[in-house]
C-alpha cells in the first residue's frame, strides 16, 4: 500500500492517542457513536457529558479546539435539515424567542444536533490522529472484505494521481483560451470528463498488468500481523466504556 498519504484532517503529532493501533480506535469510534445513537434525546445531561469525555480525548491526544470546530463544518448542511424541522413538523405548539415552533420538531432538530455533532466529532478525531494508510490497515485488521480495502487503498493512491491528471487539462485548456461561462460550454467539459475517464481506465490498466507481472494474484499480503496488547485495547474502549454507563443511566431514568 506504499507510503502514508496525509489528509487535510490529519493532524501529525506523538501523542498517546496517535500511537494506538489504527483498528483499536476504529472499534472504540463505532462503539462511541453506538453509545450515542443509542441514548434517549431527552437526556441532555447524557449528551453534555459525552461532549466533555470528546474533549479530553482531544486534549490526549493534543488536536485543539479550533482545528476541531473548523472540520465540523463538514456537518453544515445536516444543520441547515434541523432547523427546519422546528417549523414544518407537525404536533405540539410553543412559542420559542417570540416565534411558534413545534414542540416534537425541537426536539428532532436537537436529536439530529446533538448525535449527529457528537459523530462527526469523534470521526474527525479520529482522523486527525490516524494516517488514511493506518486506517486501511486497520480496516483489514478487522477483517474488512479483502476487495473492498484494495479498492480502497487503490482509491488513496491513485486519487491524486487523478486529480494532477484534471489539473494538467485544465491547464491545457486555459492555455487555448478556453474558460467556461456558461452552458454552451457544457459539452467541452463533458468531454474532458470523458477522457479523464479513458486515462484513468487506460492506467488502472497498465498497473493492473504491472502488479500480475510481479506476482499479484487477486490479494494483498497482511501488512501488519503484530499482536495488539491489551493494554493498548484498554485504553481505546476507554472512550466508549465511560459513555456506557451514562447511556444506560438515560435509559433507565
Amino acid at each position: 500500500m506504499g507510503a502514508g498519504h496525509a489528509h487535510p484532517l490529519y493532524r501529525r503529532g506523538d501523542s498517546p492517542v496517535h500511537r494506538l493501533p489504527p483498528h483499536t480506535k476504529l472499534v472504540a469510534v463505532l462503539g462511541f457513536v453506538l453509545v450515542v445513537v443509542t441514548t434517549p434525546r431527552e437526556a441532555v445531561w447524557a449528551f453534555a457529558c459525552y461532549a466533555a469525555l470528546l474533549g479530553a480525548v482531544a486534549a490526549l491526544a493534543r488536536v485543539p479546539a479550533g482545528f476541531l470546530l473548523r472540520r465540523l463544518a463538514i456537518e453544515l448542511p445536516f444543520v441547515g435539515f434541523a432547523l427546519l424541522m422546528p417549523f414544518v413538523v407537525p404536533g405540539e405548539r410553543t412559542e420559542l424567542l417570540g416565534v411558534t415552533v413545534s414542540v416534537p420538531g425541537l426536539w428532532g432538530a436537537w436529536n439530529i444536533l446533538a448525535k449527529g455533532t457528537l459523530g462527526v466529532a469523534a470521526s474527525v478525531l479520529l482522523a486527525a490522529t490516524t494516517e488514511l494508510r493506518a486506517l486501511i490497515l486497520g480496516l483489514q485488521r478487522l477483517g474488512l472484505p479483502s476487495l473492498l480495502v484494495q479498492i480502497a487503498s487503490f482509491m488513496i493512491r491513485y486519487g491524486d494521481v487523478v486529480t494532477v491528471e484534471l489539473r494538467r487539462m485544465s491547464v491545457a485548456r486555459r492555455s487555448r483560451g478556453f474558460e467556461a461561462r456558461g452552458p454552451r460550454h457544457w459539452g467541452v467539459l463533458a468531454k474532458t470528463a470523458g477522457a479523464l475517464f479513458i486515462r484513468s481506465y487506460e492506467r488502472g490498466e497498465r498497473v493492473h498488468l504491472a502488479m500480475i507481472s510481479r506476482g499479484y494474484t487477486g490479494t494483498m499480503p497482511l501488512l501488519d500481523e503484530r499482536p495488539t496488547a491489551r493494554a493498548q485495547w484498554a485504553t481505546a474502549l476507554a472512550l466508549p466504556l465511560a459513555a456506557l454507563p451514562l447511556c444506560l443511566l438515560a435509559l433507565l431514568g
